[in-house]
């Protein structure tokens, strides 16, 4: 039988019992105390006095909302999505509803919950139940506030747009006139949810709460972040992975118009064991500070810095799956040479994952064997805000401000390096200009404290375009090959992948085609590497997926079936007579979105000279599926249209999911025929965007059309399911329009003109 992971809330883990303080409404939820007030928005009538509900929530005397968002911000419109979801509950109209970024708490927002952390689509998926929890919560209490109030039934009393009605007396009061009253109601253990077919609010788009400030230039971001007094500061790093500092000499920088000091900074401290997200290749930096960035950066380039080689090591790193040890070899790495090991091991036995039926024994017996192999390069994330942090120590106190998405997984290390208690810590979410992984390896946070804390000062770290894509962290180099097994009639006998990279395997051995196939096989691998590498939109998903479905379409067309119909094929053998226990997906819902798909696309009937490709995915608990159609045009191809199918479960904002997929659809397509970063003798050889190759604006699809499936299901992942299939669907498109099939990233590195 297929297994469908799912995850189950208790209420009584997000909600407290009610206590009265301030005078207001107070609903405790373990990760949610301590709001504060807000500026306010011109168009509302800002209230006399605020009812504090929850660090969440707090209710003006007028009937206004202000609804504070736990998770940061980087653009994919949880500051949105989020609020919507307990004004739902609540009852409010939404017109009335401030929102605005919570404050850091690392005890209401517990790290091993992901309580603030934005990374892995973990989002609106892991805060459903506890957000909608909240709003019931109060709404229960306002309604018992007004029932005590009118000496009527509670039962006999409704909401609508936050007001408290009760139809046979006529009686009705604004939320706000209730709030005080309802702080001596004891919290519900279990409020009273709303049916999913009475929501209002949530599957209906909303704008952007923070589109006007965005367009408008607010000061919003880690980068505009200023004090008076605030110094700038810059690092220098080793210029290539596999060196060390050894010595600096700073006199002639520090001599230099506006600047104050150059020193050593570790990140580190000695014998100081990793957590997952401390990955640093250069812990020892050589820092720079002054009056202005200009002057800083000037300065830099007077530095007299000696670099020598590392000496191999292995560490151990804390990681959400327990502890692990990690060996960084010494030397300098090249692409050149990553590439031949990598060849090398896929020629070699590998670690069996799994094992389904004889695979061994099939391939043997076959009457044909089609093997392929892909691999794709390492590649730099590239936010377009340019790393920085803001950081004022004083005595055993810490203010650090900037863009980070994981807070409190951070704060531990900060706290240990600092050598004071996390409860001496304060930590501001700015919004983010991107993030894809890269800044949830928040070392940076840590550097500009040291650099504060030396010079006594409250500092500004910046980093350089070229100081962040020749700093790490990158997504990692893969390599995958694909084995099938036919018989004399080209039915499918066996099915064998083996897959590895630099320093991990992209391979997720228990996902579709696993499942549906009686003699399967996976393998996997890994080459140890200094060169730091991290999570990068949809780990490990954004190469395999691509992988595998260009090899299931090769193989269909072998077969002489139609690429959709294939896959439909299989998954409907998962889905009646599944082979093996751990299969990850769920082949309805996989099938669901192919369906869905090849539908809305018109898949048997493309326009005339347009050439096709298709692919799904499931990851993050999500699945998705794209047609895309393109041309080629003077030698290069043009993507015209793609057509997105996703199910993720109720989508709470159509309008943000829908722009989320398009994100995911150019990024992708942007990554498969550009992205590349090579190294050569440690160093990386493209520095900035004159080199770094990113998708432009011309070269996005002409027209983006996405679909959802419509469920009942609690939200799934969003943010990174669209993003691993699109690779699989422009590479089989691309073999439509050429004749040719592309097995290396990126695709047009490989065919620079496609023919």
């Amino acid at each position: 039988m297929t297994l469908i992971k799912k995850t189950t809330l208790d209420r009584r883990t997000f909600l407290r019992n009610s206590i009265l303080a301030g005078g207001g409404l107070v609903i405790g939820v373990n990760w949610l105390t301590g709001c504060k007030n807000v500026s306010g928005d011109a168009a509302l009538t800002m209230p006399k006095e605020w009812f504090d509900i929850n660090a969440y929530l707090k209710i003006g005397d007028n009937g206004v909302v202000t609804i504070f968002t736990p998770n940061p911000e980087f653009g994919q419109n949880v500051m949105t999505s989020m609020p919507m979801i307990v004004a739902e509950e609540l009852d409010v109209d939404w017109k009335n509803v401030l929102v605005e970024m919570a404050p850091h708490d690392p005890v209401s927002f517990p790290p091993a919950a992901f309580g603030q952390f934005t990374g892995g689509s973990r989002g609106i998926m892991s805060k459903w139940e506890p957000l909608r929890n909240a709003g019931a919560a109060a709404r229960h209490m306002l309604k018992e506030a007004a029932a005590q109030a009118w000496q009527v039934p509670a039962a006999e009393i409704t909401t609508e747009a936050g007001v408290l009605f009760h139809k046979n007396s006529g009686k009705k009061a604004g939320y706000g006139e209730m709030a005080a009253a309802a702080a001596n109601i004891p919290m519900p253990e279990k409020p009273a949810l709303k049916e999913i077919k009475d929501f209002k609010l949530i599957s209906h788009s909303q704008k952007n709460v923070k589109g006007k400030e965005i367009v408008t230039g607010k000061t919003m971001f880690g980068v505009d972040y200023k004090v008076d007094g605030m110094l700038i500061a810059m690092v220098e790093h080793p210029p290539a992975f596999g060196m060390k500092l050894k010595s600096v000499d700073g006199s002639a920088a520090k001599a230099m118009p506006g600047i104050k000091d150059v020193f050593t900074i570790k990140t580190y401290n000695d014998g100081y064991e990793k957590a997952m997200f401390d990955t640093n290749a250069f812990p020892e930096l050589v820092a720079i500070v002054g009056n202005s960035t200009w002057e800083v950066m000037q300065a830099k380039k007077a530095l007299k810095i000696e670099w020598e080689p590392i000496a191999a090591y292995s560490e151990t790193v804390a990681g959400f799956g327990g502890k692990q040890t990690v060996t960084v070899p010494a030397g300098l790495e090249n692409s050149t040479d990553h590439a031949a090991k990598m060849e090398a091991l896929a020629a070699k036995p590998g670690k069996i994952v799994r094992r389904n039926g004889d695979p061994e024994a099939a391939f043997k017996k076959a009457a044909k064997v089609i093997e392929r192999s892909y691999s794709c390069p390492h590649l730099a994330h590239n936010c377009m805000e340019p790393i920085n942090f803001f950081a004022d120590v004083k005595g055993d106190k810490v203010k650090v401000a900037g863009p980070l998405q994981a807070p409190g997984i951070i704060e531990p290390t900060l706290a240990a390096r600092m050598g004071i208690p996390v409860e001496n810590i304060e930590i501001e979410m700015t919004r983010m200009g991107g993030g894809f992984g890269r800044r949830a390896y928040s070392h940076y946070m840590v550097e500009a404290a040291l650099i504060s804390q030396k010079m006594n000062a409250p500092v500004k770290l910046m980093y350089t375009r070229e100081d962040d894509m020749t700093n790490g962290v990158y997504r990692p180099a893969y390599h995958a090959t694909y084995r099938a097994a036919l018989d004399e009639n080209n039915n499918l006998l066996a099915f064998h992948v083996k897959a590895g990279g630099i320093p991990e395997s992209p391979l997720h051995a228990d996902r579709f085609p696993a499942g549906a196939i009686d003699n399967y096989l996976a393998e996997d691998w890994k080459i140890d590497s200094n060169i730091t590498i991290g999570a990068f939109r949809a780990p490990r998903s954004n190469f395999i997926a691509g992988a595998e479905q260009s090899f299931l379409d090769e193989l269909a067309e072998t077969m002489g079936k139609d690429p959709i119909e294939f896959r439909l094929e299989l998954l409907n053998r998962a889905k009646t007579n599944p082979v093996g226990e751990r299969n990850d997906y769920d082949a309805a819902r996989y099938a669901g979105v192919l369906e869905l798909v090849r539908d809305k696309s018109g898949w048997a009937n493309p326009p005339a000279g347009v050439s096709r490709g298709v692919a799904a995915y499931f990851c993050h608990a999500s699945y998705a599926a794209h047609v895309l159609d393109l041309t080629i045009e003077n030698g290069k191809p043009v993507v015209q249209k793609v057509t997105s199918a996703i199910d993720c479960g109720i989508v709470v904002n159509p309008d943000a999911a829908a722009n989320m997929t398009e994100g995911a659809v150019t990024d992708g397509i942007g990554n498969a025929l550009y992205g590349e970063m090579p190294f050569k003798a440690g160093a990386a050889e493209k520095a900035n965007f004159d080199k770094y190759r990113m998708i432009r604006m011309s070269e996005a699809p002409k027209a983006i059309d996405v679909h959802f499936v419509q469920n009942e299901i609690a939200p799934t992942g969003m943010g990174e399911p669209p993003f691993p299939p699109i690779f699989g669907a422009l590479a089989n498109a691309l073999y439509k329009a050429t004749g040719k099939r592309v097995y290396r990233q990126p695709f047009l590195g490989e065919q620079a003109v496609m023919g």
